[in-house]
């Protein structure tokens, strides 16, 4: 194992103190450190320093996403085979952010920025490893378990799912074609994690989110997270529901920059040899909403 899992996401956003309010009360997170026009973020069941970073910015969308590698030495293996593909790509130093080291930073060919890192500063949970209790007090809001996964929009989904079999070592869970087969209109991969997904791409505008995912425990919590949503009038996309594509159960809901969010559990365990599933673009509305069978036009055009 090399790449061990998406590790964090830097969104922009428009009134910084307005989301941190959000993302602490509404979805949960606890904040752990602040620098120069950032805060940073981690849910409760997460053991390295933040997953989640908040940069106050003049529009809201995706700064970059990160994934975890294995040992510190992966980055230099991954920095020429990143290369051999044709990505831009550069250094970042250590201390660039807080509590984290060296990473190497490129651009895909969707042109969203990614890195790559090891060392992190480790800060544990409030539950512990020494007999736990399955959840700590004074949790607030969604509270979910982990940043799990994103989905992004890119013109060339085919070029930047091989990408990530063929340089990042992931595997496809699922894929969208269209109808003859010949195109790949969206993918949905995995590290070896045993997740269903880390990343997805849809086809759409290139550098665009589509959303960040939290996870949470089950259904229930997916339905409580939605009664929370509107208890504090935050705009609601989907109410839940389930997906075909990866069987999850979820909602869909904005932050107060419009940046789009799910709350999402379920789904299947995947496997090194786990097959593809293939779902067709006149099937989409199905894989993505199974009781819908439809996508709604907000769902397919609001990205950031």
């Amino acid at each position: 194992m090399t790449i061990m899992r998406i590790g964090r996401a830097e969104l922009r956003v428009l009134n910084l103190e307005e989301s941190v309010k959000y993302y602490t009360n509404v979805i949960g997170l606890d904040e752990v450190g602040r620098s120069e026009g950032k805060v940073y973020l981690k849910a409760w069941d997460e053991y390295d320093h933040h997953s989640f970073i908040l940069q106050e910015a003049d529009s809201p969308g995706l700064d970059h996403f990160a994934f975890k590698v294995e040992h510190e030495d992966d980055l230099a293996m991954y920095e020429k085979k990143i290369e051999q593909f044709g990505c831009t790509l550069k250094r970042v130093s250590k201390g660039t952010r807080l509590a984290e080291g060296e990473a190497i930073r490129f651009e895909l060919p969707t042109g969203h920025q990614v890195e790559l890192y090891h060392d992190i500063l480790r800060v544990g949970t409030r539950t512990g490893t020494f007999n736990p209790h399955p959840w700590p007090d004074g949790l607030r809001g969604i509270a979910p378990h982990r940043l799990d996964h994103l989905a992004l929009t890119g013109d060339d989904v085919g070029t930047v799912t091989r990408f990530f079999t063929e340089v990042m070592d992931m595997f496809i869970s699922e894929k969208i074609t269209t109808i003859d087969g010949e195109e790949m209109v969206g993918s949905f991969m995995y590290a070896r994690n045993g997740k269903a997904h880390d990343i997805a791409f849809i086809k759409g505008p290139d550098k665009k989110l589509h959303h960040a995912a939290f996870y949470v425990d089950n259904w229930y919590d997916v339905l409580k997270a939605a009664d929370i949503l509107t208890r504090n009038n935050i705009a609601i996309d989907v109410t839940p529901t389930r997906h075909g594509i990866t069987r999850g159960e979820t909602t869909y809901f904005f932050d107060p920059s419009g940046n789009r969010n799910e709350a999402f559990t379920s789904g299947y365990i995947t496997y090194a040899d786990f097959p593809t599933i293939t779902w067709t673009e006149d099937k989409i509305g199905q894989g993505i909403f199974y009781h819908r069978r439809e996508l709604s036009e907000s769902f397919a055009k609001a990205l950031t």
